[in-house]
């Protein structure tokens, strides 16, 4: 379904990102894990597009992102806070994006019960601005507007980062639950071992760039990374 090639991406002298390749099939829970700079928000950028590579493609739906926005009808994305519109309130911000994919009003009120528990829209906090919202208030409008158009693909950077414990079990419960019933594929990224074991059918990690290793998840491949990440760390 999304798949890179000859995939390429420097920095000046640094080499952020060198996949030759990699494909991620329909319905896959893809996570990706790695060290602070290894690459994988680099990569994820690469996907939507955000990043021109130096060398090599992503391809969607056996057409290169580059060279078409047909992929953008279907990919849900959540990267950082800049796709954001800090000065609209949660509800106008999700507004703008069903005006965009042509979704009406009542459809929009109808999708968005189903996070009331994960982000309720008739609290105070979420009359504010989204600049004036806690940094895991504007992670759950961020993920939720990747969500709201339904999309195959959902790609989503450290969706976990500023949430609270309740938080995170609800996204779990969302993304394994609800979103990925219908043969949804995911692509995320997490420093927390324990969410991508939970979540993920298939997890790879990456290190200065390269994916070092991808298989399917199971209790003794977690076992491999964890002990992979505690070498490095005995070893400083």
């Amino acid at each position: 379904m999304i798949a890179a090639e000859n995939l390429l991406k420097k920095f000046g002298n640094t080499v952020a990102v060198d996949i030759p390749e990699l494909s991620i099939g329909e319905g896959e829970i893809w996570g990706l894990v790695g060290n602070n700079g290894a690459g994988k928000t680099t990569f994820l950028r690469l996907m939507v597009d955000l990043l021109k590579p130096d060398r090599g493609q992503i391809i969607s739906k056996m057409i290169p992102v580059y060279q078409s926005e047909h992929w953008k009808s279907y990919t849900g994305s959540f990267i950082d806070n800049n796709f954001l519109i800090e000065f609209l309130t949660p509800w106008e911000y999700f507004e703008f994006i069903a005006n965009i994919f042509e979704i009406s009003r009542n459809e929009l009120s109808d999708r968005l019960k189903d996070y009331n528990h994960f982000l309720n829209l008739k609290t105070p906090e979420t009359n504010k601005y989204i600049r004036q919202l806690s940094s895991g208030e504007k992670q759950k409008v961020g993920i939720i507007g990747a969500l709201l158009i339904h999309p195959q693909i959902l790609i989503l950077d450290e969706p976990f980062n500023f949430l609270d414990p309740s938080s995170q079990i609800l996204l779990k419960n969302i993304l394994i639950s609800r979103f990925n019933k219908e043969t949804r594929t995911i692509i995320l990224s997490s420093h927390n071992l324990n969410h991508i074991s939970d979540i993920c059918t298939r997890v790879a990690l990456m290190e200065t760039g390269k994916i070092v290793s991808d298989l399917q998840n199971n209790k003794e491949y977690m076992a491999e990374i964890e002990n992979y990440f505690r070498i490095q760390t005995n070893g400083r």
